[in-house]
This record gives structure tokens, C-alpha cells and sequence, in this order.
């Protein structure tokens, strides 16, 4: 998708100022993006995989496409990209194993300012606001680590939800997401807010923004496949391909380009369609 997404923006200068399509391929191609998470030092998340098939791709951090306030922050069990004017996520970014849901770390439930952050929000800015703290990296799936676990709880990692979203349909995606994880092995994951064009509602002191929806990708290097969604920042109760979208298409609603460093005959196959047959949805 990166290249569908630049050269619609930025194509026409490129071309002019680089000497044309086939340099500003070969540039794109060349580079490569970050790991998705910081090496683990306990060896749970990047033990050696085969170096046959699509089994030790790596998608990359993503890209913001669209300009926007940025600070990118590793944390154990995830990576975040934080806005310090929306006061809220730009995306959040962590990878899935089979391995990661072997351990049961106590669920720590504290939630706390991120001490990376120069002006954190803190819990006190939800406190009477009508919508819960809602994890973009489930606290669930910190598990395997007490530090990944704590760290899960940062402000950071938290976004205005509506209640009804945050303990249902939402939370269903989330454990289909660790259904999956144990059945077709390593995914990774991104997750963050869909902030449309316009006025946007605030909550708290620091007037932390709140979202008009919600989305989630998921790719997955062997067997390669990928899929979006995309949540209404608002009560359902509906199944899960009622949210269902392609990852093209979760890239055209919020500007960024979610798995950059995948060779893009991968990405534009994977990001183009989906079916949710192919993922072995669970019986629920």
C-alpha cells in the first residue's frame, strides 16, 4: 500500500524533482523500517524462526502518511506512536505469539502516566467523562511479562471508549486475535483511534480528544494474510464482519501505512483483500 498511498499524494513533485516512477521505486524499495518491538530480553517474542517462506517477515513500524504530531515510544510488550496535541495514540504496534500466552502474569489494573511523555495525561482526565480508559494493546496480552503487563496500563496505550464498545464487541475482537494467534502462530497487530475531519469532542484537563472510531490490522507471515477493522466509537452488538474492512482500506481512512518494510508485491496482495474464512474464526 505505501506506494499507492505516496504517489497519491506527493507523486507529481517526486517524479519532477527525482527523475521519475522508476526512482522513487527503487528508493521506496530499499528502505526498511524499524522492528515492530525493541528485541525481548527474555527471548519469548524474537527467538530464530526458519529463514524459508514468509514465516520471518517483519511488516516494519508504521508510517504516518498524513502529518501529525509524533512521539514514538518503545515500550516491553509494545511500541507507540503518541500525539501530544490529541493527546491520545496515533497507532499502537505489537507483535503476537503462541509463547506470549504460556505465562499469567497478575493483571496489574493500575493505570498510570507514561513517564516518557513530557505532559502526560493521567487518569483523573476520564474520571466523570462517560467513557472508559480503553487499552489499544490489551492488558491480556501482556501477560508474559510483569514488567509488559504494568507498562500496558500507560496512559499512552489508552484512548476515550465508549463502555459498551471497550466490554464488547471490541474486547470479542481482541480475544479473536489470541484465538488466531494460537491457531496460524506469530501476528502482529496495530491498533489506534480514527479521528475524522472536523470538530472533535475533549474530555479532561488536559483535554484529551476523543475518538470517532476505532481500528485494528492484523497481518500474519505464514500462512501470509492480513485484515482490518473498523469500530464506531459507540455501543453494538454485532459480529465481527459487520466491522470487517481490507487493510487498503483502513489506510485510506486514517493515513498511515501499516507494514512499510513488507516487499510490496506482499503488501499490495495482502492489504487488498480479506476473508474472514481464511482466519478460523471461533466458535463463540
Amino acid at each position: 500500500m505505501k506506494l499507492k498511498m505516496i504517489i497519491g499524494g506527493l507523486a507529481a513533485a517526486v517524479v519532477v524533482l527525482t527523475g521519475g516512477y522508476d526512482r522513487l521505486r527503487d528508493y521506496v524499495e530499499q528502505w526498511t523500517g524499524d522492528r515492530f518491538l525493541p528485541e525481548a530480553t527474555n527471548g519469548q517474542v524474537f527467538g530464530s524462526s526458519p529463514s524459508s517462506g514468509t514465516e520471518d517477515m517483519e511488516p516494519g513500524l508504521p508510517e504516518l502518511v498524513r502529518e501529525r504530531n509524533s512521539q514514538v515510544i518503545r515500550h516491553t510488550g509494545y511500541t507507540v506512536s503518541y500525539n501530544a496535541e490529541t493527546k491520545i495514540p496515533n497507532w499502537v504496534a505489537w507483535t503476537l505469539t503462541p509463547e506470549r500466552f504460556e505465562e499469567t502474569v497478575s493483571r496489574y489494573d493500575k493505570f498510570l502516566p507514561d513517564p516518557e511523555v513530557a505532559h502526560p495525561v493521567t487518569t483523573e482526565d476520564y474520571k466523570r467523562s462517560g467513557y472508559d480508559r480503553g487499552h489499544l494493546c490489551p492488558a491480556a496480552d501482556n501477560k508474559w511479562d510483569e514488567q509488559a503487563m504494568r507498562e500496558s496500563f500507560y496512559m499512552t496505550n489508552v484512548c476515550p471508549q465508549d463502555h459498551n464498545l471497550n466490554r464488547g464487541d471490541w474486547k470479542e475482537l481482541e480475544e479473536a486475535c489470541r484465538d488466531w494467534t494460537m491457531e496460524n502462530g506469530r501476528l502482529y497487530v496495530v491498533a489506534g483511534p480514527v479521528l475524522y475531519r472536523g470538530q472533535h469532542r475533549h474530555i479532561g484537563q488536559s483535554r484529551v480528544t476523543v475518538p470517532e472510531a476505532f481500528y485494528k490490522v492484523v497481518f500474519c507471515p505464514e500462512p501470509l494474510k492480513a485484515i482490518g477493522f473498523i469500530y464506531k466509537n459507540k455501543s453494538g452488538n454485532r459480529p465481527l464482519d459487520a466491522y470487517v474492512n481490507s487493510v487498503d482500506e483502513v489506510e485510506r481512512i486514517t493515513g498511515i501505512d501499516f507494514f512499510p518494510s513488507l516487499p510490496d508485491s506482499v503488501e499490495e496482495a495482502v492489504e487488498a483483500v480479506y476473508d474472514l474464512e481464511e482466519w478460523q474464526m471461533p466458535e463463540r
